[in-house]
């Protein structure tokens, strides 16, 4: 699949389920309304939707939310998609997720065939990750995490950084991951949806590497997963330090991505709100006829980039969906 710029489109994010089991201030409102559970693909159906995509040469697909582990049999869906890494087909299959169910699930996510995964924390005091995700207890988070560890999971932490809020713990975050074995990846937070005001909390990344060149030995890499990240290599922690930075420095000249949300909406561009609609032609016919079509023409209608903006001449949103629906 190639875009009009001549982008290769290998890597596709799925949003399996709207719902999550936090309420980060930053991603959705406390009193988010979900959708109807009647809405959704059934597992099956999106099951056939990444196969499908696997087939025009996907080869990296990630599950998201939502949080992707609340979903009810979302195990079956895993296991299912692993039978593409077995053939060879897809390279990778990963997940982001919040956490809070992985104690649970990572011994039967690795066997599946996942390899990695992200999970989200924005801080290591109590009090505050309470108070960011509203509903969230760091200890089961930091269990889920030691459970993926012990099960052969590479761990990669993202950390959303908030100025006011978390942008001082951001060195012990660094020290933390490194010393434990994960990558650190730092993401500003993008105008996406109805929620508090991302002009007092914006931080520019570039702020925080010149903050951060002053404490430690930072040297560029050109290690690259198949996400935004930029990553550096920290002399004082032997670890890797990624950023995501959409709003200094856009990453759009590279998207290889698309995303699918668990209603079977594709977005071409995570800030632009055209979309296509592959529910209609999925459950139209048995085969992929039309759903191939359907892809192709999604695909053609790829934007250059996005038009992610956050100044005081426009507080509100790019767009006004969630990052929840769309598939984080």
């Amino acid at each position: 699949m190639i875009d009009p710029f001549g982008r290769d489109i290998t890597y596709l994010r799925v949003s399996v389920t709207d719902r999550c089991d936090f309420r980060c201030t930053y991603c959705m409102a406390e009193d988010t309304t979900f959708l109807p559970k009647a809405d959704l693909l059934s597992l099956e159906e999106l099951d056939r939707l990444c196969s499908a995509f696997v087939a025009k040469g996907v080869r990296r697909l990630r599950l998201t939310g939502g949080e992707p582990l609340v979903r009810k049999n979302v195990m079956w869906l895993v296991e299912r998609l692993g039978r593409h890494l077995k053939s060879g087909a897809l390279d990778e299959l990963t997940m982001t997720t919040n956490g809070s169910q992985l104690a649970r699930h990572a011994e039967a996510l690795a066997a599946a065939g996942v390899r990695r995964i992200n999970v989200s924390i924005d801080t290591l005091d109590e009090s505050k990750f309470a108070r960011i995700t509203r509903w969230g207890r760091l200890q089961q988070v930091l269990d889920g995490v030691a459970a993926a560890l012990s099960a052969g999971l590479k761990v990669k932490i993202n950390m959303v950084a908030l100025r006011g809020e978390n942008e001082n713990e951001i060195i012990p975050m660094i020290e933390w991951a490194h010393s434990q074995g994960m990558d650190l990846t730092l993401i500003e937070t993008m105008p996406m949806g109805d929620v508090e005001d991302r002009l007092e909390n914006y931080l520019p990344l570039s702020l925080v590497r010149t903050a951060l060149a002053q404490r430690f030995t930072l040297t560029d890499l050109s290690d690259r997963t198949a996400g935004p990240a930029r990553y550096v290599h920290i002399a004082e922690t032997g670890g890797r330090l990624g950023f995501i930075t959409p709003m200094t420095h856009n990453f759009c000249e590279s998207c290889n991505r698309v995303r699918l949300t668990c209603t079977g909406t594709l977005y071409m561009c995570l800030g632009q709100d055209d979309a296509a609609d592959l529910r209609g032609p999925l459950r139209a016919s048995t085969d992929d006829v039309l759903l191939d079509v359907a892809i192709d023409e999604a695909i053609g209608r790829k934007p250059k980039g996005h038009d992610f903006v956050i100044d005081r001449r426009r507080r509100g949103p790019a767009v006004s969906r969630p990052m929840s629906l769309t598939g984080g």
